[in-house]
């Protein structure tokens, strides 16, 4: 036991300088805790307001393109005027201003360059007559005849003598002018729709009269009639519900309207009887009924019409039986008590 003893190292004893002393776990202040969290926040303003003013550039970007759509449809319809008027250079100032802010703009880059190839096309020099034409000293003189024309309801002449003066001299009166040339082109194109038939001719002279200053409503809508009666038979004899569709607003609304060949009244007449037996043949019976209840109302309805409309009425309105009386040798006898 004494050598098992002898063998072993003794124990030394623990010193205080051979241990680590536990540090204490010190809490954050609580300035830092508040600092944090007012930070965050004034974050989640900070993105709240990023949010916002992202969505609001977007939206003004948006009505920005719309206007910008607009106003270069616009110049697109101007430069159409232009070219129809030989101002190519107008024209192409216009076409070239779309190219710059939307090259995509439909059709547009073929436009310029058929306008450029027509504007490179030299003018042949116009054969001197032996016709009498009116001699204008001055623009003095063509401005008192553009007046005389005008009072006498002449409009091409009186544009023509307002074109005079502005070849004379484009300073010379020139508001008074420009009153000149939207009443002389507003009638104009009134009187084209209204007694020539010729539409395409009247919207034209409206759209420029439109130039000069803002169309009244009266103007505004013969030219939106004239539009629509162009569509409208459009659709002549290829699809007679389109054609119906149509002329039920031009009717309705400009039924002496004409094209030179039939009345807006006659179309709608024609078309709701051809849409009734089309409708007829698909055995929409009351449909059908309707279309001719239309044309009935504006002429009699042609053969076809009139035998599918009686057939019609009688499809979708069947008359109601009758009930049969019951004879009254079968009626039961009252029991006696």
């Amino acid at each position: 036991m004494s050598e098992n003893n002898e063998s072993t190292q003794p124990i030394q004893p623990i010193k205080e300088d051979d241990t680590q002393p536990l540090t204490p776990i010190k809490k954050a202040p609580r300035w830092k805790s508040i600092l944090i969290s007012v930070l965050g926040f004034l974050l989640l303003i900070g993105l709240g307001a990023f949010g916002g003013y992202s969505s609001g550039i977007g939206d003004r970007q948006s009505a920005e393109r719309a206007v910008i759509t607009k106003q270069l449809s616009e110049q697109y319809t101007f430069a159409l005027v232009d070219i129809e008027s030989g101002r190519y250079e107008a024209a192409i100032q216009r076409l070239e201003f779309i190219i710059a802010n939307d090259p995509s703009f439909p059709g547009v880059m073929e436009k310029l360059t058929e306008v450029m190839v027509i504007s490179s096309i030299p003018t042949p020099t116009a054969t001197p007559t032996l016709t009498a034409t009116p001699d204008f000293s001055g623009a003095e003189s063509a401005y008192q005849r553009a007046q005389q024309l005008i009072n006498a309801q002449d409009w091409p002449g009186a544009l023509a003598a307002l074109d005079t003066i502005r070849k004379l001299d484009t300073t010379y009166k020139t508001a008074q002018v420009d009153g000149m040339y939207y009443f002389a082109l507003r009638n104009y194109g009134h009187t084209l729709i209204t007694k020539d038939g010729n539409l395409e001719g009247g919207i034209y002279q409206l759209t420029l009269a439109e130039r000069f200053g803002p169309l009244d409503n009266t103007a505004v809508g013969l030219r939106e009639g004239a539009r629509t009666y162009i569509i409208g038979a459009s659709f002549w004899e290829l699809d007679w519900q389109q054609a119906a569709a149509y002329f039920s607003v031009v009717g309705n609304g400009w039924p002496a309207m004409w094209d030179g060949t039939m009345t807006a009244s006659k179309r709608l007449y024609i078309a709701s009887m051809r849409y009734g037996d089309d409708l007829y043949n698909r055995q929409a019976f009351c449909e059908a009924y309707d279309q001719y209840k239309i044309a009935l109302a504006i002429a009699e309805l042609d053969s076809d019409a009139a035998r599918n409309s009686v057939d019609a009425f009688n499809q979708c309105f069947p008359p109601t039986a009758t009930p049969e009386p019951i004879p009254t040798d079968i009626l039961p006898t009252a029991v006696t008590p």
